[in-house]
């Protein structure tokens, strides 16, 4: 059976977080939350742009907004560095403070770690692991469900290219260890990345990278 997902679809209701387990805050989901306006930060643990730009920005909206209504959840994922991007690494950061690998060293080479090679910051909102499954062997209706879930319009183009694009799937799959299902059920693309729900747990946004959008659109919600 397939561990790949159909993404979300902005304007459609959000599907809840595939959370293994919340290390950091309350337990919680997309469907208890509703009446509130939802940002979710998705991370890794072994990525620096996260934390020197996408859960600053994260807790900087959650100090300005949660008494107006929003709540923000994290999510640590793992599409990569599986060995680094790990549960106990998280936890690591969230008992103690103390980065690991990339993250460490760019936040370091910034004099931007306090000394033990923990964060300047605390993160004040709850956190949990996503769902990591084992990929297992690759087949070609992995490959298949994978290019249909991410290429709407696959089957439009010519067969040259239709064999290009299967054979960088593919090579692309050899790679992974684990399917992370929030970030395949959300269609991410990277980290860090951020996911906007509104009131009713509709899915409005997702945004990957640094952006400058993402408070306005907080507040558009915020006043809907």
């Amino acid at each position: 059976m397939s561990i790949l997902h159909i993404p979300a679809r902005i304007g459609e209701k959000a599907p809840n977080l595939a959370v293994a387990e919340w290390i950091q805050g309350r337990s919680t989901n997309i469907d208890k939350e509703m009446g509130y306006v939802v940002l979710v930060e998705v991370f890794q643990v072994n990525c620096p742009g996260c934390f020197t730009n996408g859960i600053p920005q994260a807790i900087d909206l959650h100090i300005k907004y949660y008494h107006d209504g929003l709540r923000v959840l994290g999510v640590a994922t793992a599409f990569e560095d599986f060995d680094k991007n790990t549960l106990d690494n998280l936890k690591l950061l969230l008992i103690s403070g103390e980065v690991i690998g990339e993250t460490r060293k760019v936040l370091a080479e910034h004099g931007r770690l306090r000394p033990g090679n923990k964060l300047s910051y605390k993160i004040p909102f709850p956190i949990g692991m996503d769902t990591l499954l084992k990929f297992g062997p690759l087949t070609h209706d992995k490959v298949m469900d994978f290019i249909e879930a991410n290429i709407s319009d696959f089957r439009s183009y010519i067969e040259k290219e239709r064999e290009s694009m299967y054979e960088q799937v593919k090579q692309y799959l050899k790679l992974k260890q684990f399917s992370a299902r929030t970030f395949e059920e959300y269609g991410l693309r990277g980290t860090p990345s951020a996911i906007l729900i509104d009131k009713k747990g509709i899915l409005r946004q997702t945004a990957f990278g640094p952006n400058g959008f993402l408070e306005g659109a907080v507040k558009q919600l915020l006043n809907e």
